[in-house]
């Protein structure tokens, strides 16, 4: 997908040596793949297994249970970090009681 949106775009371009009007085709072009064709994001209109099926829409729960799961998973990440590569700091912090549980 990405090849055709690139080479549709440079085609626009090189058509727009001699009308300007196709370069704002081009761009639009590259925004509207931008927004909503690149892989690896999804669409409520998109099954997560690329069939041509449309996913369920997921509710406000799931996305924010989600959302919860990944910022909490990426805390301990940066903590487990912080501690591996400051072990002097991270000990100051837990006997002063700034350390998590």
């Amino acid at each position: 997908m990405g090849a055709l949106i690139t080479t549709a775009t440079l085609v626009l371009v090189v058509l727009g040596f001699g009308e300007p009007l196709w370069w704002l085709a081009a761009c639009a072009l590259l925004l509207l793949y931008a927004l909503y064709g690149r892989p690896g994001r999804r669409s409520s209109t998109r099954s997560s297994y690329g069939s041509g099926v449309p996913a369920a829409p997921q509710t406000r729960f799931d996305t924010s249970y989600r959302a919860y799961r990944e910022r909490r998973d990426r805390q301990a990440r940066y903590e487990r970090r912080y501690r591996r590569e400051r072990p002097v700091e991270a000990r100051r912090q837990e006997r002063q009681g700034g350390g998590r549980a």
